[in-house]
C-alpha cells in the first residue's frame, strides 16, 4: 500500500476525494514489493509530532486492538476451549499466522480492501475527509468496546463500513455520498459467509463426524486442530489486516492534506506493528470472546472444532477467491453454529447464539448511528 510522508509544501492539486485517493492506493496494493523498508520506522516515528497525524494513528491503533479483543479470537476458539492449545500458545500462533495472512494479501490481491474503500465519498476537501474518517473510527471503537463488554463477537470490517457510511451520511450530499455497489458485494459476502458457514458446518459434521470420532487419535486430532486455526488465523490476517493497514495509510496519508503519487509499498515494520498489535488485543480481552462463543453457544469437542475450522476456512477462501470483504467472525461463529446444530452430544444454545445474531444484525445501525453522530460533532469542534 503506497503512501509518503515529507515536509514538502502540499501542492494546490484538484480536490481529492478519500474515495479517489483510496483507489489509486488500493491498485498499488498488490505490488510484489511488499518488504521495502523505504519508510523508516524511526522517520515516521519523528512525523508523529504532527496533532493529525498522532491523532488518527492512535485512533486505527485502537480500531486494531479492538479487532483483537472482538475479532481474531474467534480463530482460536476451537483450539483453546478443546485444551489442544494454551490460550497463550495460541494467541501467539495467531499474531504469526496474521502477519502470514497480511503479508500474503498485501503481495497478491486488493479487491477486499478496495471495497472498503469505495464504500462512501466524503468529497474533495481532505480536511473534511480526515475529519468524518476519525469520527467513523471512533464509532468502532464505541461499538466493539461496549460489545467486548457483553462478550459479543463483532465485525470490525462491517462496523467499519457502517461508521464509515454514518459519517459520509453528515456531510453534504447525504445518501448520494455511498457507493450502492460496493454495498451490494458487502451484503452478499454477509449472506454468503453467514449461510455457507453454517450450512457446509452442518453437512461436514453429518457426513464426516463419526468417522473422525472413531478414526481419529488424540495426537493426530490435536495437529489437526492446531493447523485448522492457524489457517482460520491466517484467512483473518489476509481479509481484516489488509482492510486495517489500509485505513491506517489512507488516514495518514489525508493527516498530511494530500494523497501522493509518490509512493512506496506496505513497510514489513507496519505489518508486524498491525500482527502484534491484534495479538495484544487478543490477549488482554479474547478470553471473554472464546468462553461465549466456544462453551456458552456450543460447548465445542475437538472433533467439533476441527469441524468448525475446515468449513469455515474453506468458506472464507471462497469469498476471498470472490473479492467479496467478508467478516471471519461471522464465517466461523456460523460454521461453530452449524457443527453445533448437526450434534446429539453438544447441541447449539439458541439462547446465546440470538443474541450474538442480533449483535451482527445492529452492527450496521448503531455503528452508522454513531459514526453519523460523531461526524456531526467532530466537524463543530474543529
Amino acid at each position: 500500500m503506497p503512501f509518503a510522508i515529507n515536509s514538502a509544501p502540499i501542492p494546490s492539486d484538484p480536490p481529492i476525494s478519500i474515495r479517489t485517493c483510496s483507489a489509486l492506493t488500493a491498485h498499488r496494493l498488490a505490488l510484489w514489493g511488499w518488504l521495502s523498508l523505504t519508510l523508516s520506522l524511526s522517520e515516521f516515528l519523528i512525523r508523529l509530532s504532527d496533532p493529525r497525524l498522532l491523532l488518527t494513528v492512535c485512533l486505527t491503533m485502537g480500531v486494531i486492538l479492538v479487532n483483537g479483543w472482538t475479532d481474531a479470537p474467534n480463530a482460536i476458539t476451537a483450539t483453546v476451549v478443546t485444551g489442544a492449545l494454551s490460550f497463550r500458545s495460541a494467541v501467539l500462533m495467531a499474531s504469526v499466522c496474521n502477519l502470514l495472512g497480511v503479508l500474503c494479501s498485501a503481495a497478491v490481491s486488493n479487491a477486499v480492501a478496495q471495497s472498503i474503500y469505495d464504500v462512501a465519498d466524503f468529497g474533495g476537501d481532505t480536511r473534511v475527509a480526515l475529519t468524518a474518517l476519525c469520527a467513523a473510527l471512533t464509532a468502532i471503537l464505541l461499538w466493539a468496546t461496549v460489545a467486548w463488554r457483553f462478550g459479543i463477537p463483532t465485525s470490525e470490517s462491517h462496523a467499519l463500513v457502517a461508521g464509515l457510511s454514518g459519517a459520509a451520511l453528515a456531510l453534504e450530499g447525504g445518501f448520494y455520498n455511498l457507493s450502492p455497489g460496493v454495498w451490494m458485494r458487502i451484503l452478499a459476502g454477509l449472506f454468503l459467509s453467514v449461510l455457507s458457514g453454517f450450512l457446509l458446518g452442518r453437512w461436514y459434521m453429518v457426513r464426516f463426524g463419526a468417522a473422525m470420532e472413531t478414526r481419529l487419535r488424540p495426537r493426530p486430532l490435536r495437529a489437526c486442530q492446531i493447523a485448522g486455526s492457524g489457517v482460520m488465523a491466517f484467512f483473518h490476517g489476509a481479509q481484516d489486516g489488509q482492510k486495517l493497514i489500509g485505513v491506517f495509510l489512507l488516514s495518514a496519508a489525508l493527516a498530511q492534506g494530500r494523497c501522493d503519487t509518490e509512493t512506496f509499498p506496505i513497510p514489513f515494520w507496519l505489518m508486524l506493528l498491525c500482527a502484534v498489535t491484534m495479538a495484544l488485543g487478543t490477549a488482554l480481552g479474547g478470553k471473554r470472546i472464546i468462553d461465549n462463543v466456544g462453551r456458552n453457544m456450543v460447548s465445542l469437542t475437538p472433533v467439533q472444532g476441527l469441524s468448525a475450522d475446515l468449513t469455515g476456512s474453506a468458506c472464507l477462501l471462497l469469498c476471498t477467491l470472490l473479492g467479496l470483504p467478508v467478516s471471519t467472525t461471522h464465517t466461523k461463529t456460523a460454521a461453530i453454529l452449524g457443527v453445533g446444530a448437526a450434534s446429539e452430544k453438544s447441541k447449539a444454545d439458541w439462547h446465546v447464539a440470538r443474541s450474538i445474531l442480533l449483535a451482527w444484525v445492529f452492527t450496521f445501525p448503531g455503528c452508522g448511528l454513531i459514526g453519523y453522530g460523531m461526524a456531526r460533532l467532530f466537524l463543530r469542534i474543529v
